[in-house]
């Protein structure tokens, strides 16, 4: 018997350039006894080719709606790399806007995603306390608007626009997920959960029940690379790379968060498996207002950074940038007259759901009770893993 889901409408489901995932799973005897996880990845990065690096970084992020800032951030640091560019005055500046759209892709998951693994309606009205404190992060840094242009814009942080805006994201995210202090420990995380005052704690019950809490561990290392020369040796020497990571990796929450108190200790209780990808969340999201507020204390003012008076050639570049969902690369060659003769990226869901990846590994050999079981479990860990684009599943029993 065959069974076929409707792909989940994550945010980059149907938006051009974020590709999609499709799981095949073969049930036998109590078991999923093969996962097959295909990607169909997205052609966007192709259209940099051909542009000037100024538009290329305009570009980027118009043509990768999903984690745009992260996307022309990389970019931008490709081009700089490629170009000479000394931007390093903007890279607390630059933290500050990828967290802040982690946490709005963070609070996206939590309104809309975890509800729907509860069988629960979404809460987009939630988000309507967190856009605006987000929007405002980019806007008490560069008030001309130009914080992702080549070089940096016209850095000048506003200190209390921007204490006022840390202030409430934090109190968005005490009152939506946590409801009070985030839980520190599996004790802490157990009795969080069994209040049930939300969503996340209603989901976080669910995830730590015993035929839950282990399900899906998939005994995949964590990326950990985060050299951006790593990952332009990489790209450049395979432009299959990303089709094809040479071994598997995880990233994302708990590659950021593995030694964090809640994380540990849930591992200690519960070991691998979505527990512990969840637990990683939790303490993703508890992080990003202190690690905020570490970089606002960094921030000077800094005028954009210009390309060197002599000409530099032909040259090459890697761009390293954070996502709520894991670590993004982008590559990138120039040619003689400036423009993009090649460019190449490696996304997280590159690694999470390669073909050997988490995804993968985590599905195969695991016990479910039937086709339909077999399913919700899957989409558990796909949330847990990377819930931001299309997946369809199609059961075989």
């Amino acid at each position: 018997m065959a069974m076929t889901v409707t792909p989940g409408a994550g945010p980059g489901a149907g938006i051009p350039g974020e590709g999609s995932v499709a799981v095949r799973l073969q049930l036998a005897d109590g078991r999923i006894g093969r996962a097959a996880v295909a990607t169909r990845r997205p052609r966007a990065v192709a259209a940099l080719v051909g542009r000037t690096a100024d538009e290329a970084v305009r570009l980027a992020p118009l043509l990768f709606s999903l984690c745009g800032t992260a996307q022309g951030l990389a970019v931008a640091r490709a081009c700089e790399s490629a170009l000479g560019i000394d931007a390093a005055a903007h890279e607390a500046a630059r933290a500050l806007l990828t967290d802040a759209e982690a946490l709005d892709s963070h609070g996206w998951q939590a309104a809309v995603e975890w509800p729907a693994r509860l069988g629960a309606p979404p809460r987009p009205a939630a988000l309507r306390g967190l856009r605006p404190a987000v929007t405002a992060v980019a806007a008490a840094l560069y008030p001309a608007g130009d914080g992702l242009r080549l070089g940096g814009g016209a850095l000048r942080p506003d200190a209390a626009a921007l204490r006022d805006a840390l202030a409430r994201l934090s109190g968005w995210l005490e009152a939506e997920i946590f409801a009070g202090p985030p839980p520190r420990d599996a004790d802490g995380l157990a009795a969080w959960a069994a209040r049930g005052g939300n969503d996340a704690a209603r989901l976080a019950a669910r995830l730590i029940e015993p035929d839950l809490a282990g399900w899906g561990a998939c005994g995949v290392p964590l990326l950990g690379e985060r050299s951006p020369d790593r990952f332009a040796a990489a790209l450049a020497a395979d432009a299959s790379f990303a089709a094809r990571p040479p071994h598997p990796a995880l990233t994302g929450p708990l590659e950021r968060q593995a030694g964090h108190p809640l994380v540990l200790s849930v591992t200690e209780r519960f070991g691998d498996g979505l527990a512990r990808l969840f637990a990683a969340r939790l303490a993703d999201l508890a992080e990003l207002p202190r690690r905020m507020e570490a970089a606002a204390g960094a921030l000077r003012p800094a005028a954009p950074a210009f390309r060197p008076a002599a000409p530099s050639g032909p040259g090459t570049g890697c761009g390293v940038a954070e996502t709520a969902r894991g670590r993004l690369a982008h590559w990138l060659r120039l040619d003689e007259s400036g423009r993009l003769a090649d460019a190449r990226m490696v996304a997280p869901t590159d690694w999470n759901f390669a073909a050997d990846g988490p995804l993968a590994r985590g599905l195969a050999g695991a016990a479910v009770r039937d086709g339909a079981d077999a399913v919700e479990r899957a989409r558990l860990l796909v949330a847990m893993l990377d819930p931001c684009v299309a997946c369809g599943i199609e059961v075989h029993e």
